[in-house]
């Protein structure tokens, strides 16, 4: 029993438990209750019935009385000699057939009687239930007289309080009993399964990726019922919900990496700059293009290229070819330019796009060297050239994308080179101008330019040690 009323009071710390005791308390006591008040009313009605015949010996006294003719005005007088000290009738009103009044002795009743008399017994509770008036009808005296009768009914108030007290306490002790029996199944059925079961879900969170780790204690003591179709169902749904989480990351780390094979193959097709533009803009699609005052641009052609291919296999001529590219490509992103294009057997860089720099024509002119230098390990040889002027450099169309260079100093850039001199660098004289004080020019004079006319050009004099030229603070290093 002690256990029991352990486990209870622990399950009513449960808010449900809590509702559904409170409930089931509540609706005892109403039922009881709703029991109750006829039994009362029926009970009440036995202990003032017990009043009546009290009056029995007053009825007698007067019936006897007025058989043998007695004066009506003496019948109440013979009545009441007859009446103990202690009697609970407190008094008594005499009345004729037709309703007037006689006689009395005693506290008066508060009941009338009608001029048309009284055909059955009547009866009243007066002053808070103290008091007990019963009128008899004529019939009981021959039809010549009416009594009233008043009781005092303090003592069947007494017992309808303690019967009342004693129905609470009964009521209250069944109430509880079944509460507790209620609470005791309520545990065992429904609140610790479902307690388990709100501890399993609150692990769930924290193990849907790793469901080996999952220890749902609610699935060891499912029961069969509906609660234990919830618990199963819900094992079945962790279980789905688990695996779809694991696929889920699986793909997003597949496409995570896809993502960045595609980002890095997108960074390596177009300047990061312009490829993040690209990308927040891709939906709604428009030119990319930008406007520069001042670069320098390069053309590096590989002479005999062409006659080289007709006596070479492809494959290795590829291969020479992206050889021979790779390593300009790492001299491009060493000094901080910008590859443009391959065309064939020609590269494209240019210096100061899509970033600006100040240092754009040195930087230019420190890769061509190097592009010299680097080409001295194959059996090939470059024709570079290189010009500075406005340009405009962007993204247009809307498939295969790529970002190139518009404007006259492209031109003239392209022109330097194809009217250069093999194993040379060839300038303009706007890129001269920029360089002279810093590198060593040979002096070409005026050269047909097509599309241009003459132009004056300048080409780059090595140092006596060779091909590694005398560009300050820019020494050729190790090639990769």
């Amino acid at each position: 029993m002690v256990s029991v009323l352990q486990t209870s009071l622990g399950l009513l710390k449960s808010r449900l438990s809590r509702k559904i005791v409170a409930s089931i308390f509540l609706s005892l006591v109403v039922i009881e209750f709703i029991v109750f008040i006829p039994s009362y009313r029926q009970r009440r009605a036995d202990k003032l019935r017990e009043l009546e015949t009290l009056s029995q010996e007053v009825i007698a006294t007067i019936k006897a009385n007025a058989m043998l003719d007695m004066l009506s005005t003496s019948l109440l007088v013979e009545a009441q000699a007859v009446l103990k000290t202690d009697s609970i009738i407190l008094g008594a009103a005499l009345y004729d057939e037709a309703g007037q009044f006689i006689d009395g002795f005693g506290e008066m009743p508060s009941l009338g009687v009608p001029a048309t008399g009284l055909t059955q017994i009547e009866t009243q509770l007066t002053d808070a239930g103290t008091r007990y008036d019963v009128a008899w009808p004529s019939k009981q005296f021959q039809d010549r007289y009416i009594l009233v009768i008043r009781h005092d009914a303090n003592s069947v108030k007494r017992y309808m309080v303690q019967y009342s007290a004693l129905i609470f306490f009964i009521v209250i002790i069944i109430a509880a009993f079944v509460t507790l029996v209620t609470i005791f199944m309520l545990e065992r059925m429904l609140i610790n399964p479902l307690l388990l079961l709100r501890d399993d879900l609150c692990q769930a969170a924290d193990v849907v990726d790793q469901p080996q780790l999952a220890e749902f204690r609610s699935l060891k003591q499912a029961q069969q019922d509906e609660l234990g179709e919830v618990i199963q169902a819900f094992a079945a749904m962790f279980g789905q919900i688990s695996q779809e989480v694991q696929e889920r990351k699986q793909a997003e780390l597949a496409l995570r990496g896809e993502q960045e094979k595609t980002e890095a193959l997108l960074r390596n097709v177009l300047p990061v700059a312009i490829a993040n533009r690209l990308k927040n803009d891709l939906s709604n699609r428009t030119a990319i293009a930008s406007r520069f005052e001042n670069v320098t641009i390069l053309f590096a052609d590989i002479v005999g290229f062409t006659q080289l291919a007709a006596h070479t296999a492809p494959t290795d001529l590829v291969c020479q070819l992206n050889d021979i590219f790779s390593v300009f490509d790492a001299l491009a992103e060493r000094h901080g330019l910008e590859k443009i294009k391959t065309i064939g057997d020609a590269y494209m860089v240019v210096g100061g796009v899509p970033a600006p720099m100040t240092n754009h024509a040195e930087a230019v002119m420190a890769m061509a060297i190097d592009m010299q230098a680097a080409v001295k390990q194959h059996p090939f040889k470059l024709r570079i050239g290189i010009n500075t002027g406005p340009v405009v450099a962007g993204v247009i169309g809307k498939k295969k994308f790529s970002y190139d260079l518009w404007g006259d100093a492209v031109n003239i850039a392209s022109r330097m080179e194809s009217h250069g001199v093999v194993d040379r660098i060839q300038v303009s004289a706007d890129t001269y101008e920029l360089l002279k004080e810093k590198f060593q020019f040979e002096d070409r004079g005026c050269i047909p330019i097509k599309g241009r006319g003459r132009a004056h050009t300048y080409l780059w004099l090595p140092s006596v040690k060779g091909i590694q030229g005398t560009h300050k603070g820019m020494p050729l290093q190790a090639l990769p």
